[in-house]
């Protein structure tokens, strides 16, 4: 294997972990948050404007950490830095 495929292998499973780990800690923690919210909708039903507000801005708290694996994943894959150093040491050699 040349380093240019080592790079890209290496880089892929990273990218496939990153997006499945980072994506179950959100998943779970909006699931707990939104059962939350209902139980509370159910027991106030007259604070139920101010519930889903609030729940609404907590959900996209928790879910821009699956967007930024997201972002990292995408990275790994595309734009790469390492890639451009092995072939730059690839063809200097």
């Amino acid at each position: 294997m040349t380093g240019v495929e080592i790079i890209g292998a290496v880089s892929i499973f990273t990218a496939g972990i990153t997006i499945g780990i980072g994506s179950i800690g959100p998943a779970v923690g909006e699931g707990m948050g939104l059962s939350r919210a209902l139980l509370a909708m159910a027991q106030q039903p007259d604070e139920t404007n101010t519930i889903s507000r609030t729940l609404f801005v907590g959900m996209a708290m928790v879910e821009s950490t699956a967007i930024y694996c997201l972002v990292v994943s995408v990275l790994l894959i595309f734009a790469n830095p390492f890639w451009n150093y092995v072939i730059q040491q690839a063809g200097g050699s």
